[in-house]
């Protein structure tokens, strides 16, 4: 491997631990799979020639992953149900097949949905047709009308006027209310309805860390739900708090909040996490599409109603004690002078010799030198005198 391409490998992999930590805490996407045992079922269906003449309509019975159950209409009549992989809400715009009639009628499928069953009772969906019923509108006429409807837009197929319900234990008049409720789903009143938001909750950053005796954060909340418990896992006397130190309770806690986790001064080296916990809707109209659909397509679901649901999100962050402060102390060294005392001479006392003058004689006696001298000099002019008068 060059080094370019090590270099390059560093960097991206530097770029990444920078995203992850920069990344909020989300909420995972809601998921949920399907669950034939809830299925309610409706009348058989005639909405176009060979195989798609009679189709089985059913309120699909679905289990979201908190246990929460629910009913779905299909939304993609040509891909079977694969009920052995998971399904996730997905916003409309991910819807898997660009080219289906769906994206173009998504709202109006959703108004469908919402003026029928059972997002509507089913004497409040008779209560909204313009013109009389035969004998009223029940479970199965209600179930094969919507799901029905919800096919002419989001599948292009028509119901058979002549013979709307084929089978079962349908009769004529059973029949025609069916009819009188599709028309209404799908007729001039139909003006549309805008997708829901997908509910949210989130907090940024995931981790923080920061000193004992202070306030690590700000944590940011991001939801459209309502937070009902903030759970903690934290050390005694760590608390989550807003910026001034106060306590804070998970009712308080909305859009934008901004949390803290308040360390106290002496604290010992540690970290802990948070969690809140909100509830939101899955609303009617919302989206479920298969996990992995490209290598494991399933028919795409929308809900046939809201529910209740829960989202989570946690975040946490560490902290280290303060270094101990040094104290300088500077010490002031006095010279110590230490006193010499005078060196004294002591200078024994003469040895009194022989008075020459009256002065008292210091030192050794030159006496005998002198006169050892005055022989020696006597001597020579001694000698000098013989030596002259031998040579006259």
């Amino acid at each position: 491997m060059s080094r370019f391409v090590r270099a390059g490998a560093a960097l991206t992999g530097a770029a990444a631990m920078l995203m992850a930590v920069a990344a909020p805490a989300t909420a995972d996407p809601v998921k949920g799979h399907v669950n034939h045992d809830g299925n309610v079922i409706g009348y058989q269906v005639n909405v176009g020639d060979d195989w798609l003449a009679t189709l089985p309509t059913n309120l699909l019975g679905f289990t979201l992953a908190d246990g929460t159950s629910l009913g779905m209409y299909c939304v993609e009549i040509y891909t079977d149900i694969d009920d052995q992989h998971d399904m996730v809400e997905r916003p409309w715009d991910d819807y898997p097949d660009a080219k289906s009639p769906f994206n173009s009628n998504r709202a109006k499928i959703n108004w469908v949905l919402h003026h029928g069953y059972p997002a509507k009772s089913l004497a409040d969906v008779a209560a909204q047709l313009p013109g009389p019923l035969h004998d009223g509108i029940d479970v199965l006429e209600a179930v094969a009308a919507t799901q029905a409807a919800v096919w002419h837009f989001s599948d292009g197929v028509n119901l058979n006027r002549d013979d709307p319900l084929s089978g079962d234990a349908s009769d004529e008049d059973d029949a025609a209310d069916a009819l009188a409720l599709y028309d209404y789903l799908t007729g001039p009143a139909n003006t549309g309805l805008s997708e829901a938001p997908i509910p949210a909750l989130s907090v940024t950053p995931s981790s923080a860390d920061g000193a004992t005796g202070t306030r690590i954060g700000p944590f940011k909340v991001g939801t459209n739900a309502t937070v009902e418990q903030l759970t903690v896992d934290l050390p005694d006397g760590v608390r989550v708090t807003d910026a001034n130190g106060n306590e804070l309770a998970a009712g308080a806690i909305k859009d934008g909040t901004e949390l803290y986790l308040d360390v106290p001064a002496g604290a010992s080296d540690g970290d802990g996490t948070f969690k809140l916990t909100a509830s939101a809707n899955v609303d009617t109209g919302r989206l479920f599409v298969g996990e992995n659909y490209a290598k494991n397509p399933t028919q795409s679901l929308i809900v046939a109603a809201a529910v209740k649901t829960t989202l989570t999100a946690s975040a946490g962050g560490s902290w280290t004690a303060a270094p101990p402060t040094t104290t300088t102390t500077t010490t002031t060294t006095v010279p110590t002078t230490t006193t010499v005392p005078p060196t004294t001479t002591t200078t024994a006392a003469p040895v009194a010799q022989a008075s020459t003058g009256g002065l008292a004689s210091t030192g050794a006696s030159i006496f005998w030198p002198v006169v050892i001298g005055l022989v020696l000099v006597g001597g020579g002019a001694g000698s000098l005198l013989f030596l002259r008068r031998r040579r006259a």
